[in-house]
């Protein structure tokens, strides 16, 4: 620890590595019989501003006899001083280098994180390979939304958690500690793991492929791996573990805020979005549970803001009365309530003033698509009309920066479509204009519409999962093209960086193939692939390169409904079949309505034995 406060004295903000926060959690470790380090695979800042590392590191710290601490990426200047002086990657809590867990949990938010578990791995002094790990090593599991398609990152992790991890992590670490009691050896404890609901040991499985590069066939390779993998939810979440308290950073964080989870999953049925899929059902939480959970918050962390989140937190049902009862004391308090997610066609004024009662916020809708034919497309289910609204009731209440998100090189996509980005601008731009000459509100300050358009990337477990991804050139020169359509200063716009989108598209759709080549990336210098500064392009093209592979077969290249897709063992509740109705409507641009309005029958219920929020 002497060794560590020096190295500290020498690099920026000490305060990522120090620990000690409040509300962090210490325990005797000679009381404990088993420890657990939750790995965030970015820097401090982004991993404690994430939702579910706080909600894991609470719920496990809550078993008897575990102590959960942990780790995230150090930034250069840290990770500089650790290779030199030799000294291993190490717990905030303890100190102590990661090697003396018995667990590492690796939360896969990104695919551009891949990179970065390798590098904690290597610098905790941790083989990359599962197969190279002795029997004093530590387990290495994964979840989170990226697990869900594990193939490209399989020979690094023991175990996968496919699922919720309130109740399913800290069981998988209860079987372990048991296990080990018991004298297992390592093969024998991922056996018993394999056997628990949700658990996949990729170790235990083979995979064979067709001459064009396809998969021909998957091998179970011991009696306990099962053929299936289905994902487990806990169906009543008013009754689910939640922290009442949050760790408080001691520097900025990125969301430096109380965060209230309202609901899981999402009826809305967008083609594109993955996480509407996967979060199946959807389950709401009663207002008297989340108004408890928020006054323990708000008093154990200090915040004066408090978020309430999720995939679209204004679908809430009951959203009027839980925000009615959280101003009844929120608003004596100067605690202020914000809604990260708005919709354009559920926006009013009488919303904005419950929420906003203590600061005003900014706003941000994402219509996604610059014209209504690929808004059906993609079923966003969104009208022009219902935009212009949204935003005049905006600008009536005061509210002159608009942010609205889009993407382009989406599936079936023309140039007209992404013009259509740029109109839908000055189409906002006009209904400002108009406020003002028809005397609804005075010029203050002027407006500020901004565009910001992402690339699109097919993903596992969506309608849109079959389709290929636009190509490189093709992105550029549509976001050239929209950038050169827009010549108002009152409008912007920026776009993502279409390099890393294609990566993220290759790595989303991947199979056991590109566990090499991430390998390689990673110890040719990648690392902090979704950081600009940091991204190298070329070098992933290398690797894809040396081992025989292309982009363009992960990206690009169309699938059919009877491939075998790398992801195929998962049963996320989903059907394949009900993705595939949606993909052929999306061909059609035939829309699919919410589910509130009439269930689409995709099977998601089951894992709730039957039970569905938006059925009743």
């Amino acid at each position: 620890m002497e060794k560590l406060d020096l190295l500290l004295r020498s690099v920026q903000k000490p305060a990522r590595y120090i620990g000690n926060e409040v509300n962090s959690i210490h325990k005797n470790k000679d009381e404990v019989d088993f420890r657990m380090a939750m790995c965030f695979p970015d820097v401090y800042e982004v991993g404690m501003s994430h939702l579910g590392l706080k909600i894991l590191y609470g719920a496990i710290n809550e078993v008897d006899g575990i102590w959960c601490e942990r780790v995230f990426c150090p930034h250069d200047d840290m990770e500089k001083k650790l290779r030199d002086n030799n000294m291993p990657l190490f717990a905030l809590e303890s100190g102590e280098p990661i090697t003396h867990f018995d667990a590492l949990g690796f939360t896969l938010q990104t695919e551009m994180s891949f990179t970065n578990v390798l590098n904690i791995l290597e610098l905790g002094h941790i083989p990359l390979r599962s197969e190279d790990r002795g029997e004093d090593m530590p387990f290495i599991i994964g979840g989170g939304p990226c697990a869900y398609n594990p193939e490209p990152v399989y020979s690094f992790f023991d175990i996968f958690n496919l699922g919720e991890g309130e109740e399913m992590l800290p069981n998988l670490l209860i079987k372990i500690r048991e296990c080990k009691k018991n004298g297992l050896s390592r093969l024998d404890t991922l056996k018993e793991c394999a056997k628990l609901d949700g658990i996949y040991v990729p170790s235990f499985y083979e995979v064979d492929y067709n001459d064009d590069g396809t998969i021909k066939e998957r091998k179970t390779l011991v009696a306990e791996a099962k053929d299936v993998i289905t994902k487990q939810v806990v169906k009543n979440i008013s009754d689910m573990y939640y922290p009442d308290k949050f760790i408080v950073p001691f520097c900025e964080v990125v969301h430096d805020r109380a965060m209230l989870e309202v609901f899981r999953g999402c009826t809305r049925g967008c083609r594109f979005c993955q996480a509407g899929q996967l979060y199946r059902p959807i389950r709401e939480k009663s207002v008297d549970v989340l108004n408890e959970q928020a006054k323990k918050l708000i008093s154990t962390t200090g915040y004066e803001e408090m978020s309430l989140t999720s995939l679209s937190t204004s679908d809430y049902t009951q959203l009027f009365e839980l925000i009615d009862t959280l101003n009844s004391w929120c608003e004596k308090d100067m605690v202020s309530i914000s809604l990260p997610s708005l919709r354009v066609d559920n926006f009013s004024m009488e919303l904005m003033d419950r929420v906003q009662k203590v600061r005003k916020g900014g706003l941000t809708f994402a219509p996604e698509a610059g014209s209504q034919r690929m808004r059906d497309i993609i079923n966003k289910n969104v009208t022009e009309e219902q935009l212009r609204n949204t935003c005049r009731i905006a600008f009536k209440g005061g509210w002159h920066t608009i942010k609205l998100y889009f993407m382009m090189g989406l599936p079936y996509e023309t140039e007209e479509d992404v013009m259509g980005i740029g109109k839908l601008g000055y189409t906002v731009l006009e209904e400002y204009f108009k406020g003002i000459r028809e005397g609804e509100y005075t010029k203050d300050g002027g407006v500020n519409i901004r565009l910001s358009v992402a690339c699109f990337i097919p993903k596992p477990f969506t309608p849109f999962q079959w389709v290929g991804q636009d190509t490189k050139e093709n992105l550029r020169k549509k976001q050239i093209a929209l950038k050169g359509s827009v010549h108002s200063k009152k409008i912007t716009v920026h776009y993502h960086d279409s390099d890393i989108s294609v990566l993220e598209a290759v790595l989303a759709r991947g199979d056991r193939k590109l566990a090499p080549v991430i390998e390689t990336a990673f110890k040719n210098g990648c690392k902090m692939d979704n950081w600009d500064d940091y991204f190298k392009y070329d070098v992933w093209l290398d690797a894809l390169e040396k081992h025989g592979l292309s982009k363009e077969f992960y990206a690009n290249r169309v699938r059919g409904f009877d491939e075998i897709l790398p992801w195929d063992f998962i049963d996320i509740g989903v059907s394949k079949a009900h993705l595939i109705r949606e993909a052929k409507k999306s061909m059609e641009a035939a829309t699919t309505p919410d589910c509130r309005t009439r269930c689409q029958g995709c099977g998601a219920d089951k894992l709730c034995g039957g039970y569905c929020h938006a059925k009743g």
